[in-house]
């Protein structure tokens, strides 16, 4: 796990770029179904967030030009992506890369928060309550993803391992020998 003394990676701006014209409903649909996965897969994932499980959740991915809503407020999980900010009870903001490295391990979260790599407003308990649920269940968003993909699952793995390569962002989770 690194600190955040060690450089957080800039997203490339031709991979952010076509954000600012894509249509949301599809990116929201396809998150909303990883996020739906999940919740199937790691059941404890959004049960551990205790009276924070029905809170809604802005992730502001800084160097995109969107912004993410988890809301865990209904019965099943969702994700909508969004051009402006919607009222959230808790906003979490920082790099992709960072915010990424947080869920995949690849960064220590208190290390981001304190050198202002990562900002968090609202409610913080409930953003503490996230942030240790996700790093009990010890996610891989790629392979996540991949087992949503069907027979597109080996190609997604290959074009996640070159973006990985050639941008430094966290795009799954590396176990690391003690």
């Amino acid at each position: 796990m690194r600190g955040a003394s060690q450089a957080i990676p800039v997203l490339p701006w031709a991979m952010a770029a076509p954000l600012q014209v894509l249509p949301l409903a599809p990116v929201s649909a396809a998150l909303t179904a990883l996020a739906r996965a999940l919740a199937t897969a790691h059941p404890g994932l959004f049960g551990r967030l205790g009276a924070h499980g029905t809170k809604r959740f802005l992730i502001d991915p800084t160097d995109l030009p969107i912004v993410l809503l988890l809301d865990l407020s209904a019965a099943c999980p969702s994700v909508t992506a969004w051009r402006a900010a919607p009222p959230a009870d808790c906003r979490i903001a920082g790099a992709l890369a960072a915010l990424l490295g947080l869920v995949h391990g690849a960064f220590d979260g208190d290390a981001l928060f304190f050198s202002r790599d990562l900002t968090i407003e609202g409610d913080t308990a409930a953003a503490l309550a996230l942030r240790n649920a996700i790093d009990d269940a010890e996610l891989d968003l790629v392979a996540e993803a991949a087992a949503l993909a069907g027979p597109l699952a080996p190609p997604l793995a290959r074009l996640a391992d070159i973006a990985e390569l050639a941008t430094g962002v966290a795009l799954r989770r590396r176990d690391v020998c003690a």
